[in-house]
């Protein structure tokens, strides 16, 4: 597999070898020995699976108490995918980072705890599927805003249009207001 770091450090893409031919592809998403073997110790408690259609923009979401890793792909689709780092001790405090992850491309995004996530569906739909390093808590869930102007992420809106959010996303708050890590 090939590691690439991103401008936010801990924030990785990570490229597994795809194996293909005329009668499709082999890919091995997960393997605890060959992770370990670039230093990413993880212990996975918990796979997720969500569709999404076009225009619909998930996150930005972290939980504040039992703080979750998660290691992203998409197997059908396309999305913009985005990890925030709200650890106010940091130097990148605030700064953002994103990556196109594909059905065709066969990245994944490995977005550990102190970071907050989203993504937006650029294609028809996506399937967007991620392994967490704790169980989700919903009382311990925080939203921020996707257009927050302390943030600034360039989302790739299709046609420019407003993204589809749900009514928990619609009340994410500003970067300012939101209990971050410290």
């Amino acid at each position: 597999m090939n590691i690439i770091e991103t401008a936010l450090p801990g924030v990785l893409i990570i490229e597994p070898k795809v194996f293909g031919d005329e009668r499709g592809f082999f890919l091995e998403s997960w393997n605890r020995q060959a992770f370990a073997a670039q230093d990413l110790e993880l212990d996975f408690v918990q796979d997720n699976h969500s569709r999404s259609r076009q225009g619909i923009l998930r996150g930005l979401h972290y939980q504040i108490h039992n703080p979750q890793g998660k290691l992203v792909r998409v197997t059908a689709g396309r999305v913009f995918d985005v990890a925030v780092d709200i650890r106010r001790s940091s130097p990148h405090f605030g700064q953002w980072t994103g990556v196109a992850l594909s059905a065709d491309n066969h990245r994944m995004l490995w977005v550990p705890a102190g970071f907050a996530h989203g993504f937006y569906v650029m294609s028809a739909s996506a399937d967007f599927l991620y392994k967490c390093t704790r169980l989700y808590a919903p009382e311990h869930e925080r939203c921020i805003r996707w257009d927050a102007t302390e943030i600034g992420i360039d989302w790739p809106l299709v046609d420019g249009q407003p993204p589809q959010l749900s009514a928990k996303d619609a009340l994410g708050l500003p970067l300012s207001d939101a209990e971050v890590f410290d």
